[in-house]
């Protein structure tokens, strides 16, 4: 163990952290000394989306010390932003420790004279973005690692419009954050009378405004009887999602119940994302015995979907989430435009690596769109910028997110849910299934088919292997992928896009970002991503071609696969 890493395990024994604490440092001490290093080498990073990390002691963890810390330095900013008053909102998920996390942020915000919200029980996280901006708070905090390992947690912060931090406040909070050097700084206790309990009045009012987002109640009123799987794979999503379909009038709603209980050893599953096809099988099951219409799935926190349909062979298949995307933009573009309450400054927003077909369907459908970096606090800043002179409709990431209407900012699986269900009954009336109404839609914009390779580097050098990866891609971008020449590479981190045939470059209006974007002859698009909150870079490539029939569309799928395939061979990834 190096020096440095040695200081930091002394100041946390001579500190006033608990005894249960100290005693598990000596035990890694004598029994696991890498552990121990781990745990130390560093301060567990407050990023711009806050913290994410395996539980445990050390600096380099997710505890009570971290959490108390990352909570002071938020305290600060927003009393220095907001000298008037401060109010937060603080809501957590299903994971093992979450309600203690959640209890101790509110601790510590009111020890700094914040008044605080906290929600009574476990909540999903578009609920507490609703109740930040229902309640004109000026923050708050969610403890969740989302779809992570049972060994993670995690802390996001939210500005007053309910949506993720973003520049200039994103860096702001992390110099503060970083300003706390020790637990001493920490104000843990003495403002307990301004802790307030939220409960079944906030989720109505949830409720009620999700229900505000149908558009055919009038369908769903004559399919009622839709047959809908839904499980929360051990999370929040149960506390809303089955009370949200009876809102919306469905009656035929099956909870797989070996995951229905909230638990954070999520006992079923050894990774709670819904993207996984294991996270899912109980769902998929229970789909098939009960012959249902649409299986829905939500992870922890409930702001990510997955969705299962039938194809036509009977066989139940998960789509993936740019299929979902391209279903749910579709409907509400449709959907609206049918109903005669579309307008002529609708808008819909999407992120760089997700599908190219969403930009399709908008154009055929007139609207405005826009493509932002990944993640839903820039769909929610473009919000800000827009909302005086267009309409927000909806927006969505390749990741299992969808973000509808305006009042919740940032990705909601609950209504995303709703959504899903109501679009199967739409489909249902007209004779045909979810399945049938993608195929029609590739045959009308092109079969585009994504492809997502996520590579970890665990350990202290983990990070640095990823930054020499991206290093060596800018230095040296190929000229040709696969066979097919570049034509343009697009370095988010530089907002330089170079056009490779006429050796010219141009302006990336966007904010700075680590990703690196490679489009193709043929118009693939190939990006390259490295995570913000995990030790994994993540590379997304898009592909399509034209399908003249749907009965052509296996084949067609088929060719797609052997391209991507050919992709990530040559990259080799």
């Amino acid at each position: 163990m190096n020096e440095a890493i040695a200081k930091r395990v002394m100041s946390w024994l001579r500190g006033s952290i608990d005894e249960a604490s100290k005693e598990e440092i000596k035990r890694l001490q004598t029994q696991d000394p890498a552990a121990l290093a781990d745990a130390f080498y560093r301060d567990l990073e407050f990023g711009t989306g806050g913290l994410r990390g395996v539980m445990g002691v050390g600096t380099n963890r997710m505890n009570k010390y971290t959490v108390g810390m990352a909570t002071q330095g938020f305290s600060n900013y927003l009393k220095a932003c907001f000298p008037e008053g401060v109010s937060v909102a603080i809501a957590h998920d299903s994971r093992n420790n979450s309600r203690f996390f959640a209890e101790t942020t509110a601790h510590v915000f009111a020890a700094n004279g914040i008044r605080v919200f906290l929600f009574e029980s476990l909540r999903p996280t578009p609920e507490l973005s609703f109740a930040i901006r229902k309640l004109g708070c000026k923050g708050g905090v969610v403890c969740t690692a989302s779809h992570n390992p049972k060994e993670y947690n995690g802390y996001k912060a939210y500005w007053d419009d309910g949506s993720q931090l973003v520049s200039p406040h994103d860096k702001n909070v992390i110099a503060e954050v970083e300003k706390i050097q020790s637990i001493e700084e920490v104000r843990w206790s003495g403002g307990d009378a301004l802790i307030n309990t939220l409960g079944k009045e906030m989720d109505e009012a949830y409720i009620e405004m999700v229900a505000g987002l149908s558009i055919y109640p009038e369908v769903i009123r004559s399919q009622k009887d839709l047959k809908i799987v839904y499980t929360p794979i051990h999370g929040t999503g149960i506390t809303l999602v089955p009370a949200v379909l009876r809102r919306f009038g469905f009656e035929d709603i099956q909870i797989v119940q070996e995951q229905a209980i909230p638990d954070g050893n999520f006992p079923t599953v050894a990774y709670p994302n819904p993207e996984e096809s294991e996270a899912m099988h109980y769902g998929l099951r229970l789909a098939q015995q009960m012959d249902a219409d649409i299986l829905c799935g939500t992870d922890p926190d409930a702001d990510r979907l997955a969705i299962g349909v039938k194809n036509d062979q009977g066989e139940w298949v998960l789509m993936n989430g740019n299929q979902t995307a391209v279903l749910a933009f579709n409907y509400l573009l449709e959907a609206r435009r049918e109903k005669g309450i579309d307008s002529p400054n609708d808008m819909v927003v999407t992120t760089i690596v997700t599908t190219p077909m969403i930009d399709a369907i908008a154009k055929q459908y007139g609207v405005n769109y826009y493509r932002v970096l990944t993640g839903f606090k820039w769909i929610a800043d473009l919000i800000r910028q827009k909302e005086s002179n267009e309409k927000y409709v909806i927006g969505g990431e390749e990741s299992f997110g969808l973000m509808i209407g305006d009042q919740v900012r940032d990705k909601d699986g609950v209504s995303a849910v709703a959504l899903l269900c109501e679009m199967a009954a739409y489909e249902k009336q007209k004779g045909r299934s979810l399945y049938q109404k993608m195929i029609d839609l590739y045959v009308q914009y092109g079969c585009y088919q994504e492809y997502l390779l996520s590579i970890t580097k665990k350990g202290m050098d983990g990070q640095q292997q990823i930054a020499d990866m991206m290093e060596r891609f800018r230095q040296n971008p190929p000229v040709s992928i696969n066979g097919v020449s570049v034509i343009s590479v697009l370095d988010f981190a530089s907002g330089i896009q170079q056009n490779l045939p006429s050796g010219t470059s141009s302006v990336i209006d966007l904010p700075r970002s680590n990703v690196l974007q490679f489009v193709l002859s043929d118009k693939t698009i190939i990006s390259a991503r490295p995570s913000g909150t995990e030790p994994k870079i993540k590379f997304y490539v898009s592909v399509h071609a034209s399908l003249s029939k749907a009965g052509d569309y296996d084949k067609v799928a088929s060719l797609l696969n052997d391209r991507i395939k050919g992709i990530v061979a040559d990259l080799n990834l």
